[in-house]
């Protein structure tokens, strides 16, 4: 029969093996985020038309050596006629968490966004969870405002308090948004 102290050596010697394969590749890999993130080298830019997130988006042109990628929410609200709203619909279940978006449902961790084009911003009545940069940023959601929510919510409108990171392919938004746009008894027209 095995002892006691047997069970521990055992033990021991797992344990040991263990930390062996595990601590190296955990240093590593901590060092090669350190050294990709350094490389990167660019941040990402605000919204199109945001003075802010041009000049964020030169200074990480120029430190990373390349052009950095920009996002153009009026290209992808002109992409929105030629967008396929099944593929929209099936990104749209992320939304769902925290949005509704059947007409007569009330508003749930987020407004509900059944008409939410051309509704004012902030304004959904069974929704008092807007932040302090929402209830102020006024105008009427437009489709360029939403494809800019969309892909950069916290860069869009500083100080929102949604949580969602946003939808980085342009196409992905614009398949997004053409569904959104079904949300309604009359879908708002298309963009020019």
């Amino acid at each position: 029969m095995i002892d006691s102290f047997e069970v521990s050596k055992v033990a021991g010697a797992v344990l040991a093996a263990l930390l062996v394969i595990f601590v190296p590749k955990t240093i590593i890999d901590i060092w090669q985020q350190g050294h990709h993130a350094k490389e990167a080298g660019f941040t990402l830019p605000a919204a199109s038309g945001d003075a802010a997130g041009a000049a964020a988006s030169s200074q990480g042109a120029a430190a990373g050596g390349e052009a950095a990628a920009t996002f153009d929410a009026a290209k992808v609200a002109a992409m929105i006629a030629t967008a396929k709203p099944e593929n929209g619909q099936a990104s749209f279940k992320k939304c769902l968490t925290c949005h509704s978006a059947d007409k007569a449902a009330a508003s749930k961790a987020g407004p509900n966004l059944w008409n939410v084009v051309g509704r004012k911003k902030g304004s959904r009545e069974d929704f008092g969870g807007y932040s302090e940069a929402m209830k102020t940023k006024g105008g009427e959601w437009t489709f360029a405002d939403l494809a800019g929510f969309a892909h950069n919510p916290k860069g869009w409108l500083p100080g929102t308090k949604m949580v969602f990171q946003g939808v980085s392919d342009p196409q992905d938004v614009a398949d997004l948004l053409a569904y959104i746009r079904t949300l309604a008894d009359s879908p708002a027209p298309l963009p020019n």
